[in-house]
């Protein structure tokens, strides 16, 4: 986790992305920084981005207007790319926050780290893997959902839910409608060469190490780890969940800064 708090542009494409997480959006951009300039790029014109117009002032965004001048091409992209470049050199915020899945934005994150800027994404499980890579850290949009922050915090609803589905037509088609707006988190398996990688990468010889650096190198290892994308809510409770490590409280002026060793 960033330690720094800095300025971040959010950027938005909203032909691309979910206008009913815009909360969740700009409480994942809190946890690294302030959301000083905030946008959202589409068509206004079009029903397309009707879900949109009561968040804006909800959230302090400004809609950004581009018009689709060809059927079938998107015009946001390349907007997106050009106010990203004035933002970049204007040296006005330290970081960025693109809100996409679309691989196009795969050369922006590059251009931004070659700056030496913070750039992390938001996006669906579908977003091209290059443009995942190309970001500092990337978090799926799967994982910011209320039903996934709930799936989280009940390990065995799955189960449970399978058991209660009503037997009735009727109930069948109304919870169909609701997967497809809130489709259910899928959990991930978790690779544990990759935690035991990040663990070594951290550890300069010590035995205890701060969780938080762990999952610094985490993110330099895979930009879009992240707990929630295995059913934990943080990154103390998935270590807490292996055998072969244990967490140990560390307390610092009143706040617990825990530490992992190996058993």
């Amino acid at each position: 986790m960033q330690e720094k708090k800095f300025n971040i542009a959010v950027l938005i494409d909203g032909d691309n992305a979910q206008a009913r997480l815009l909360k969740e959006i700009l409480e994942e951009v809190s946890k690294y920084g302030k959301a000083t300039i905030r946008r959202i790029y589409g068509d206004w014109t079009t029903p397309h981005m009707n879900s949109w117009k009561e968040m804006i002032n909800l959230h302090s965004f400004s809609p950004i207007q581009k018009f689709s001048y060809t059927t079938g091409k998107n015009s946001t992209d390349s907007s997106m790319i050009i106010d990203a470049m004035d933002i970049l050199h204007s040296t006005s915020v330290d970081g960025f926050c693109i809100v996409s899945s679309d691989s196009d934005y795969t050369g922006l994150a590059k251009r931004i780290r070659e700056e030496g800027l913070f750039v992390m994404g938001i996006g669906r499980r579908i977003t091209p893997k290059a443009f995942v890579q190309s970001c500092e850290i990337f978090t799926y949009a799967e994982n910011l959902s209320p039903q996934a922050k709930e799936e989280n915090s009940k390990p065995e609803s799955k189960k449970t839910e399978k058991s209660q589905v009503s037997t009735t037509r009727k109930n069948v088609v109304v919870e169909e409608e609701v997967k497809k707006e809130n489709p259910v988190k899928e959990t991930q398996e978790l690779d544990l060469k990759i935690i035991d990688k990040a663990f070594e990468i951290s550890s300069d010889e010590e035995e205890e190490i701060h969780i938080a650096k762990i999952g610094a190198s985490l993110r330099k290892i895979d930009p879009s780890f992240d707990p929630r994308s295995y059913g934990f809510r943080n990154l103390t409770e998935l270590f807490r969940s292996l055998k072969k490590y244990e967490v140990m409280k560390n307390e610092v002026n009143g706040l617990n800064y825990p530490l992992v060793k190996l058993k």
